[in-house]
C-alpha cells in the first residue's frame, strides 16, 4: 500500500515510518522544509509545512496514487516556528478534504488522550477541532489518542523523564496528574493493525498503558532502568515551578522546543490517563506496561550520556549566549578604556576606538545568534570563528598575552570547546 506520513520527522512519524516500510508500504514521508533527519525507510519526500498548506490544492498534487494517510503532525504551543491552528486545524482540514475528494479513503489521525474531554489549553483545544473536521468527512477515519508515548527514540516529555531520572534529587511538581504511558511500538503496531483493508474504520481508540503512575514513579522506573540509586525527593515551591514554566516559554518564544512550557503544565495538571478496552478489543494488542518494556531493553551508554546531558544542554547555550553578549556590553562599557589600552598597545594606531567597537557589536551579535534557535548553529561557528580570530589577532599583536597570568589567550580554548560540544548535542532529535 502507497501510504503518506505526514511530521514523518517527528518522534511518532518516524517510527510509523520504519514499522510500515518493515511490512512492506510504499512510504511517502510529508516533512517541514529543512528538517531532519529524513527517516531511511521512506521512498519519497515531500516538504510541506502544514501550517501554511491550508487550501485543499496544497495537498492535491502529493496524493497522486497514495492510498492510505497516517496524520502525525503536532505541534505543543504557538512559537515563532509552531503554529497550533495552522497545523491542527487548518492544514490538517484541507488534508482531510483533499482526500476525501480524490477517493484516498483511510486516515489515521494521531491525537492525543483527553482531547475530548474538554480543552485545557490551544495545544487541546485545536486538537480537538481537527478530529473533529476528520469525522465530518466521508472517509474511513481512525482517531487515536495516545497517552505519553516512550519507547527506545525520545524528545519532547519522554526526554525529559529521562532528564529528570539523571537528577540526584528529583524535584516534585505540586497538582500533577497520573499517567498511563503507553509503548511506541504499541503506537505504531495500531497504525499497521488499521491500515489493513480489514480493519474497522470510523473508530476511535484512546492508547494507554496499563500502569497507572504519578510523573514521579514513572521516572524513579527509569533511574532503577539505568542503575542509579533512587533519588531523593523534593517539594518544588509553586513560584519557582511557575518560573520555570515561565523561562520554558521564553525559550519557545527564541525557538528552542521545551518540554516545560505553560501548556505542559495545562496538560500535565490534568494528567494522561484513559481506557484501553476499545482499543485491545478492535485489534488484538494488549499494551505493554513501562516496567515490561523497559526490562526488554537493556541500557546503553547512550542512554545514560543523554540522561546526564539533558539539563547540562539548555546550561551551555544559556551560559554561551550570555557569555558572548556580557562581553560585548562590557567592552562596551566599563571596559572600554582598557580595550583602547590594549589596542594601542598593539600598535593600531586609529584602529583603536573602531576596533574595540566592532569586537564589541560582533560578541553581542554572535551571543544573540546563539540564543536564537533558529540561527544558533549560524552562532556557534560565528564564535568558533571570532575565537580562533581573537588568538591569531593576539599572538600577532600582543604574544605577551600569552605569559600573562590570568591566561587570556588561553582561555579562549577551553570555551573554544565548549562550542564544540555545543554543536555536537544543538539537535533536538
Amino acid at each position: 500500500m502507497k501510504v503518506l506520513v505526514t511530521g514523518a520527522t517527528g518522534l511518532i512519524g518516524s517510527a510509523i515510518c520504519a514499522r510500515l516500510h518493515a511490512e512492506g508500504h510504499e512510504v511517502t514521508a510529508a516533512i517541514r522544509p529543512g528538517s531532519s533527519p529524513v527517516p531511511a525507510s521512506v521512498q519519497h519526500i515531500i516538504s510541506l509545512d502544514m501550517a501554511k498548506a491550508t487550501q485543499k490544492s496544497d495537498w492535491t498534487p502529493h496524493l497522486e496514487g497514495i492510498e492510505a494517510v497516517v496524520n502525525c503532525v503536532g505541534v505543543m504551543q504557538d512559537s515563532p516556528r509552531d503554529d497550533t491552528e495552522g497545523v491542527h486545524v487548518g492544514g490538517a482540514s484541507a488534508l482531510f478534504l483533499a482526500c476525501e475528494e480524490l477517493g484516498v479513503r483511510r486516515v489515521i489521525q494521531i491525537s492525543a488522550i483527553g482531547v475530548d474531554r474538554g480543552p485545557v489549553s490551544a495545544f487541546s483545544e485545536t486538537k480537538s477541532r481537527g478530529d473533529a473536521a476528520l469525522m465530518e468527512r466521508d472517509l474511513d477515519w481512525v482517531i487515536l489518542r495516545p497517552s505519553v508515548v516512550l519507547g527506545r527514540p525520545v524528545f519532547g516529555a519522554s526526554a525529559l523523564f529521562r532528564g529528570l531520572a539523571a537528577l540526584p534529587v528529583l524535584p516534585v511538581v505540586k497538582g500533577t496528574g497520573d499517567l498511563q504511558v503507553v509503548q511506541l511500538d504499541d503506537v505504531t503496531a495500531t497504525v499497521a493493525f488499521f491500515l489493513k483493508s480489514s480493519a474497522p474504520a470510523r473508530v476511535a481508540c484512546e492508547l494507554v498503558g496499563p500502569q497507572r503512575l504519578t510523573m514521579s514513579e514513572v521516572v524513579a522506573r527509569y533511574r532503577q532502568w539505568m542503575g542509579w540509586r533512587p533519588a531523593r525527593g523534593f517539594e518544588l515551591p509553586r513560584l519557582l515551578s511557575a518560573l520555570l514554566y515561565r523561562a520554558g516559554d521564553l525559550a519557545g518564544a527564541l525557538g528552542w522546543r521545551s518540554p516545560m512550557r505553560s501548556t505542559a503544565a495545562k496538560e500535565i495538571a490534568r494528567g494522561a490517563v484513559g481506557d484501553a478496552t476499545h482499543w485491545s478489543a478492535l485489534t488484538g494488542i494488549v499494551p505493554q506496561s513501562l516496567d515490561a518494556a523497559l526490562a526488554t531493553k537493556p541500557v546503553t551508554v547512550q542512554d545514560r550520556w543523554f540522561a546526564k546531558l539533558y539539563f547540562l544542554k539548555p546550561l551551555i547555550f544559556v551560559v554561551l549566549a550570555l557569555f558572548w553578549i556580557a562581553t560585548g556590553i562590557v567592552s562596551l562599557t566599563t571596559g572600554f578604556h582598557s580595550g583602547v589600552d590594549l589596542m594601542v598597545q598593539a600598535r593600531t594606531g586609529m584602529l583603536a576606538v573602531p576596533g574595540v567597537v566592532a569586537g564589541a557589536i560582533a560578541d553581542i551579535l554572535v551571543g544573540l545568534a546563539i540564543a536564537y534557535r533558529p540561527a544558533a548553529r549560524r552562532g556557534l561557528y560565528a564564535a568558533i570563528a571570532l575565537s580562533l580570530f581573537y588568538i591569531l589577532a593576539g599572538t600577532i599583536l600582543l604574544p605577551e598575552l600569552w605569559n600573562e597570568p590570568l591566561g587570556p589567550l588561553m582561555k579562549i580554548w577551553p570555551i573554544l570547546a565548549l562550542h564544540f560540544v555545543a554543536l555536537a548535542i544543538l539537535d533536538e532529535r
